[in-house]
Parts: C-alpha cells; sequence; structure tokens
C-alpha cells in the first residue's frame, strides 16, 4: 500500500535517478578528468545520497495510511508550477529583475495577497538584493533589464 512516505520516497527516488543521469552532460576540461575534485563531484554525492535515502525510507516506512489530499490546494499548486515555467522562458527575454519581480508577485497573487504595497515592498528589494549578489559579489553577469532596454541606456 502507498502511504504518504513512500509516495514521497518515490518522487525524491525518481528525481535522484534524473539527477544522477544528468551529471554526466556537465562538462569537463581536460585537465579536469582526472582531478580528486570536479563540477560533478558533488552532483554525483547528492544524487547517491538522495538515493540512498529515499531507499531507506521506501523500505522502513510503517505507515501504513493513505494519503489525505482532499484538503490540498491543487489548483494553486498547479497555478505556481506554471508560473515557474514563464520564469524559466522569461528570464533571459525580459531580464533578471523584471522577470524575477513579476514571478513572485504573481506568486503572491495566487497565494491570496492583496495589498499592492505588501506585494511590492515584499519582491522587490529580495529581487535586487539577489542581482547585486550575484553580480557583484559571485561574479556571475544576470542581464537586469531586457535587452533594447539596456542598449537604449548605452
Amino acid at each position: 500500500m502507498l502511504s504518504s512516505d513512500r509516495i514521497g520516497a518515490l518522487v525524491l527516488l525518481a528525481f535522484s535517478i534524473g539527477y544522477g543521469a544528468m551529471i554526466y552532460q556537465i562538462p569537463l576540461l581536460p585537465f579536469q578528468r582526472t582531478a580528486a575534485f570536479t563540477a560533478q563531484t558533488l552532483p554525483q554525492a547528492l544524487s547517491v545520497m538522495g538515493i540512498v535515502l529515499s531507499l531507506v525510507l521506501l523500505f522502513t516506512s510503517r505507515n501504513r495510511d493513505m494519503p489525505d489530499v482532499a484538503g490540498y490546494h491543487w489548483l494553486k499548486g498547479g497555478l505556481i508550477c506554471g508560473l515557474m515555467v514563464a520564469y524559466g522562458f522569461l528570464v533571459r527575454p525580459a531580464g533578471f529583475i523584471l522577470s524575477t519581480g513579476l514571478f513572485l508577485i504573481f506568486c503572491e497573487l495566487v497565494l491570496g495577497e492583496r495589498r499592492w504595497k505588501i506585494l511590492i515592498f515584499s519582491t522587490m528589494p529580495v529581487v535586487l538584493f539577489f542581482w547585486y549578489l550575484m553580480n557583484e559579489v559571485l561574479g556571475v553577469y544576470v542581464a537586469p533589464l531586457p535587452e533594447f532596454l539596456v542598449d537604449m541606456r548605452g
């Protein structure tokens, strides 16, 4: 019988196997192929740990009850998943600040927040902080705005 613990273990197992299969698409430079620690090392360890822990949970679960999923907000969850997909497609053409801000605002709207001051002031400082962190602290360039706005700026 599938309990909520076992369903979670199966989802984690599927994710960990898929994650482990994708690791080998991470390119390595020629001198990294014989190194002890590469860009693939930590993802491999995470994948193996996920597989082991999900198998342990799958075979040691004592909960025999079926999960009660009647009270879940499936529509809200589906809408947020759809927003994540849209965000993935929009982050490059719309820029990080605009797309991430809109993504967070729409997620808050789906979750029930309706006060515009809260929507704006809870999202934009976070978005600007992460953009600054990625660009200035970590040195990873993320386009802040759509290209046509950056080109107009000079």
